[in-house]
């Protein structure tokens, strides 16, 4: 599998576990027994993002239920696009200048494989990077998250692991984005992953548009549609 049909599945798949709950969750991460033993798995197992099919982060407070309502990366192109396209209209009609253009072409689900494998990584590197934002991810919930990793078809786990063990570093993320689509989906994606209200997470996002050069019109206009998923 590549990163793109991999990033696809967790982002499908997490419609169906959102819908289906803590049991069906349960399932996915192998964990059986007692409630008081699952939800302690499962919290363990929380940060806010990385969820369903093989590879599952469950969620805690409700971060990161967005992503599980996604439906895939199609829709993740879209919502960003979309978004810079609410924002693109509000701009021309008072009439002020455009910073940045993202095009239709240059959603992830319309890129050669190449650059779709490019982009896909660099979204894996973001959602990891804010499932971290508000630092509760901690040595023993790390190696669970490793641990389910291990088993998953085409799944780079080193590279997962490695981005795991990063300190959180908004700048770095903002480096992958080769152009205005990409940094849409990549803050889109942040978005989506994040509980907005948290300070810390909040801070990141702050911290992650401004890396990103995103105006914060745009920034406001893809919160805006990441919140009605």
């Amino acid at each position: 599998m590549t990163n793109k049909s991999i990033l696809d599945e967790l982002l499908s798949a997490g419609r169906g576990m959102a819908s289906k709950g803590e049991d069906y969750a349960a399932g996915k991460l192998g964990v059986g027994g007692a409630q008081t033993e699952r939800g302690a798995m499962l919290k363990g197992a929380a940060g806010g993002a990385l969820a369903a099919g093989a590879l599952t982060l469950l969620l805690g407070s409700g971060a990161g239920r967005g992503v599980l309502k996604l439906g895939g990366l199609a829709a993740l192109g879209g919502l960003a696009y979309n978004a810079y396209k609410n924002y693109a209209d509000k701009k021309q009609d008072s009439g002020a200048p455009l910073q940045i253009e993202a095009k239709e072409e240059h959603q992830i689900v319309n890129l050669s494989d190449a650059a779709a494998e490019k982009r896909s990584r660099a979204l894996l590197a973001a959602m990891i990077s804010a499932a971290k934002a508000d630092g509760h991810i901690d040595d023993s919930e790390r190696q669970i998250i490793e641990t389910r990793m291990r088993g998953l078809e085409g799944l780079d786990s080193a590279f997962v692991k490695a981005e795991l063990a990063k300190p959180v570093n908004p700048q770095e993320i903002a480096a992958l984005a080769d152009g205005p689509q990409a940094a849409s989906e990549i803050y889109a994606l942040s978005a989506l992953v994040v509980e907005v209200d948290h300070p810390a997470e909040r801070l990141y996002l702050n911290d992650l548009a401004a890396a990103l050069k995103l105006d914060p019109e745009l920034a406001r206009e893809i919160e805006s549609a990441t919140a009605k998923v």
